[in-house]
């Protein structure tokens, strides 16, 4: 009996997550369909899961992004910029497959009128601003918050000015990142209690009535975001490390995407792509610094929901849409998506400014905020799943095909 105790524990302890994660999901559907009532009291399991990710993850990011750059040896070569484009050439490309899919299957609204109270950015001028004022945000503030901006502003920050201090005090910084990490393992192997929790209460709670009158625009919806995760994203990896990017994809979907999916938080997601970098043997240097970053400007997601909302209101409208303007609302789509982290209310709340290109009042494109929070159930869970694991993927590109470049290099010298 013991032994089996001890054994059961092991598997708890080291068994394979995402395994663990599906049977935590199994088990959620089957509670809420069971027992829905029951179902219901068993949301504190994904609310304490959510939360005990989003209070590690500001920390860890602080220190890991301070700890790399500030023990960065010189001459040491970093992937940043590689992914940077990544993630921009990925994010614009998600936008243009909105635009083609919300062409050839156009959706319309009825559009809702439920007043809301939040304020949407007006401009793109009011979304770079907002941006700024993150960056400049103070620190405590920025990580009681939330700010991966502001925080990743003053870890760079830290991080250059301590490259100069003595190596005790760069060791210090080392451990400590050494034990947050340590916690945040901790936490992410709570993810099936956590995920059980959710699944279970989301499913008793609303159930899926509410999305019925809008499973056409879901459809193109995740439509998109399917077409993206598995062939704009495959072709842009193939691109960078020129063989089969489908094994690659799939472990990033499989382990990053179902967890984001679930959690719906590119920034609670952050510890997940962190040890699955770890566990890929990624260089620390490199993905310490992406994944953050990719938390806050890697916007797939964001740009779809963005574009195939904004052209459905068009369509419901009535309105005619070119080939130029189309491409104008790609590149809108890529900046708004881009500063959605930094905006309450994450990519809903930019709607109205994509609206605002076709001449679309506020009060309108604030009804089409509304749809999107109904819808919300499925899109922004798709939405963050997409975002999170392709944070990783672009990640772990770059950096096997520098390693790639490398190993090319040192045969040729031979």
């Amino acid at each position: 009996m013991e032994k089996q105790q001890k054994g059961f524990v092991q598997y708890i302890a080291q068994g394979s997550l995402v395994k663990q994660i599906l049977i935590g999901l199994i088990l959620g559907i089957l509670l809420a369909w069971l027992a829905p009532s029951t179902a219901k009291s068993v949301e504190l399991l994904g609310t304490l899961f959510v939360g005990a990710l989003k209070a590690v993850a500001p920390v860890l990011v602080w220190v890991l992004v301070m700890s790399s750059i500030a023990n960065h040896k010189a001459g040491q070569k970093s992937n940043i910029r590689p992914i940077l484009f990544l993630y921009l050439i990925g994010t614009f490309l998600a936008a243009v497959v909105a635009v083609i899919g919300s062409m050839l299957f156009p959706s319309t609204l009825t559009l809702v009128t439920n007043e809301t109270q939040m304020s949407p950015p007006e401009n793109i001028i009011e979304v770079i601003e907002g941006v700024l004022l993150n960056v400049v945000a103070n620190p405590i503030d920025a990580i009681l918050k939330g700010n991966y901006v502001g925080i990743l502003a003053w870890s760079i920050g830290l991080g250059v000015a301590l490259r100069h201090a003595n190596e005790s005090t760069k060791a210090l910084i080392q451990d400590l990142s050494g034990a947050v990490t340590q916690v945040v393992r901790v936490v992410i192997r709570l993810a099936p209690i956590g995920i059980f929790g959710l699944v279970s209460s989301t499913i008793a709670t609303t159930g899926f009535e509410a999305l019925l009158s809008y499973v056409h625009l879901l459809t193109v919806l995740i439509g998109c975001m399917i077409i993206v995760a598995l062939v704009i994203n495959p072709l842009i990896v193939y691109w960078k490390i020129r063989r089969n990017p489908y094994p690659l994809v799939f472990g990033c979907l499989r382990e990053s995407g179902v967890t984001a999916f679930f959690t719906r938080s590119s920034a609670a997601n952050i510890p997940v792509n962190m040890a699955m970098c770890r566990r890929m043997n990624l260089d620390e240097d490199t993905y310490s610094v992406s994944i953050p970053l990719g938390a806050t400007i890697n916007m797939a997601g964001a740009a779809v929901t963005i574009t195939v909302l904004t052209l459905a209101t068009v369509n419901t409208l009535g309105m005619a849409v070119d080939i130029p303007t189309a491409i104008l609302l790609s590149v809108v789509s890529v900046i708004a998506a881009c500063g959605s982290s930094g905006v309450a209310g994450g990519s809903l709340l930019l709607i109205p400014l994509a609206c605002s290109m076709f001449g679309i009042t506020n009060e309108i494109a604030m009804q089409v905020v509304a749809v999107g929070l109904i819808i919300g159930v499925l899109q922004d869970s798709a939405e963050t799943g997409l975002n999170s694991s392709t944070d990783v993927l672009f990640t772990a590109a770059a950096c096997q095909a520098e390693d790639a470049r490398i190993m090319s290099d040192q045969l040729a010298q031979r």
